[in-house]
């Protein structure tokens, strides 16, 4: 194939700045629709029919590798209609699976035409193994350069060549379909973020970050992931909704300084000054070029860089590691742990308020998913330091809670009635901090199976709140402690327990996570989700979430003084206790809940006056 340039793939369009409180509440993904997906899957088939191939690899990813992508860039669910956060799609001439995690088995039947599209049970049905099954005497499947990583292609080429399957790639045929209607790439400005809040000076970060580099040989690092950038250089961006990082990559030599590449008009004099003479700052253009001009050996995350970032690096010599920010950003320093405690304070007198808001409405009938979800997303506003909201609100009732990561429509609207179960999962990016919670409360009258569902899912946060570990240990030793008391009734949920979250960067951070595919090691100052759940289609769902901080653990009686690990909890609001059976509990268990809601009123009740702080009084009772 013909080489893209570095600005056919980085290259980016202006688009208008847009106000918070525009942003709130307000859809910024593609329109999609059912009846779309046929036609335009149709003209697909014909490019990559054209183009010689068998198939084509549709990934939710940008060039960027971030989970959250631009408008832009959302060509899953233009294809597809599918808008989970995670999937990819491979079409084929006679058949396109759409591939989606547990969490997204109940949205993809509702979102996508499944007599043209089939949804495929994924990691369980590999991509490899599912190509060899539909193309059993091999064939070409072509995949964009920009959106796959090393890994990924790595791997499927390792799966598919003993089978006659071919990955080649290519230039993009769904972008040559996409065009009319097809938004403008982000060009968010970039803002500083204060030292304060950082806790260090990016010189100090990036002369720490390449003495590394030097003590192992090595000339440059590539930078590639955009939280990544944001953090080094202590800046942040408002390209992705929601996640305030920029589109931009950077190279980190190993004499401290760096070369941003990033579009011109996204940086302005303030930060300019910011960044100083040992920041370079480049078009995108020139990425290529400057890869290309490097010396090795070079590092590089095959984890996050894109198989066309390799390919300009040629024959340099290429040594395959760790994105060198990401540990140092996942372990927050006490000032960055210092401000998620202040944010989530703050954010915790937001929640009380809408639930005791809710709590007197819900009742009456009269209340439906979207007035929720504005509500709520009102209640947050009223604090200077927001930023925006961390991710689209979910607001689940009765059936609707039980699909995972549902986003409510005005064409999904659904009334709230007497007696329903809503999830309530939201968040808020603060400038001190990023939020993540979910509560689920009743609204009405309660059965005991779902206070014994309830009562199991919150055994599991429970236990994961209260556990103390050897240090060492990964997320995947942990997430079965979640479960336990869901297993012991035959019952299960398909997501993870939990995953890393920036300090007011990515919702959504690795490496860290509660999941039993995680084997990164928890070490202190990484903040995780503790959000075990439980489903039931067309009925109801529950999953109740705190964020959690791991720290040293304090030495335990009678312990051997091994070193150990424990969490602190940094979420302060009350669980829904009419949810709860209390013979279920053990005198532990108990305890637990009647400290942690003692604590909610001592730390939130000062914020709080008037009707919200009575609901406290009482939500926060000893069980």
């Amino acid at each position: 194939m013909a080489r893209a340039s570095g600005g056919d793939i980085f290259r980016q369009k202006k688009q208008g700045p847009v106000s918070m409180e525009k942003r709130m509440f307000q859809s910024f993904e593609v329109t999609t629709r059912p009846q779309d997906g046929p036609p335009r899957l149709a003209a697909l088939r014909a490019r990559i029919a054209a183009m010689g191939l068998d198939g084509f690899l549709v990934p939710r990813a940008d060039a960027y590798q971030g989970e959250y992508v631009a408008p832009h860039d959302e060509r899953l669910a233009w294809l597809t209609g599918f808008t989970g956060s995670a999937g990819f799609c491979a079409v084929l001439a006679e058949v396109a699976g759409v591939f989606v995690d547990g969490r997204y088995r109940v949205q993809v039947r509702a979102q996508v035409d499944v007599e043209h599209f089939a949804p495929v049970s994924w990691p369980e049905v590999s991509l490899g193994d599912w190509l060899a099954e539909q193309l059993p005497d091999g064939g070409r499947i072509g995949f964009d350069p920009r959106l796959h990583t090393v890994e990924a292609i790595g791997a499927l080429r390792r799966k598919g060549e003993p089978d006659g399957l071919q990955f080649l790639a290519v230039e993009n045929p769904l972008d040559a379909i996409w065009a009319d209607d097809r938004p403008a790439p982000p060009m968010g400005p970039l803002r500083l973020h204060p030292v304060d809040l950082a806790g260090e000076e990016h010189g100090d970060k990036r002369a720490r970050l390449a003495a590394d580099l030097s003590r192992r040989g090595l000339r440059a690092a590539f930078i590639g992931l955009p939280d990544s950038v944001a953090w080094l250089l202590n800046i942040r961006g408002s390209d992705i909704v929601r996640n305030p990082v920029p589109h931009a990559v950077a190279i980190l030599h190993d004499d401290a300084r760096v070369t941003l590449y990033c579009a011109p008009e996204k940086i302005s004099d303030e930060v300019r000054a910011h960044l100083g003479p040992n920041v370079e700052t480049r078009a995108p253009e020139a990425l290529a070029d400057g890869l290309a001009a490097l010396e090795g050996p070079v590092l590089l995350d095959k984890e996050s860089a894109s198989v066309w970032v390799a390919e300009q690096l040629g024959d340099i010599d290429v040594e395959m590691g760790r994105d060198p920010c990401v540990m140092p950003k996942a372990c927050k320093n006490a000032a960055e742990i210092g401000g998620m405690r202040s944010a989530h304070l703050r954010d915790g007198a937001a929640m009380c308020r809408f639930l005791a808001w809710l709590d007197a409405e819900a009742p009456t009938g009269t209340l439906s998913e979207i007035m929720v979800v504005e509500r709520l997303e009102e209640e947050r506003r009223r604090d200077p330091l927001l930023r925006d909201i961390s991710f689209e609100t979910i607001a689940g009732a009765g059936p609707h809670g039980a699909i995972v990561h549902y986003r409510v429509s005005k064409a999904t609207d659904r009334r709230i009635s007497p007696g329903d179960i809503l999830l309530v999962d939201s968040g808020g990016q603060y400038a001190d901090g990023t939020t993540d919670i979910t509560r689920t409360v009743v609204t009405g009258p309660v059965t005991g199976e779902q206070r014994a569902c309830f009562t199991r899912v919150l055994q599991g946060m429970i236990a994961i709140s209260t556990i103390r570990w050897p240090e060492g240990l990964a997320g995947r030793d942990l997430d079965a402690l979640a479960r336990a008391p869901l297993w012991r009734a035959g019952q299960d949920y398909d997501h993870g327990t939990g995953h890393g979250v920036g300090a007011y960067l990515s919702v959504h951070e690795g490496p860290q996570r509660l999941s039993r595919r995680s084997e990164v090691a928890l070490e202190p100052g990484m903040v995780l989700s503790n959000e075990p759940g439980y489903y039931r289609e067309d009925a109801f769902g529950i999953r109740i979430e705190n964020l959690i901080h791991v720290v040293p653990a304090p030495a335990a009686r009678g312990g051997d003084m091994r070193a150990m690990l424990a969490f602190e909890t940094l979420t302060w609001v009350p669980i829904d206790r009419r949810l709860i059976d209390p013979d279920m509990l053990s005198a532990d268990e108990r305890n637990w809940l009647d400290t942690y809601h003692a604590e909610v009123r001592q730390r939130i009740g000062p914020a709080l006056e008037g009707a919200a702080a009575q609901w406290l009084d009482a939500a926060t009772a000893p069980l």
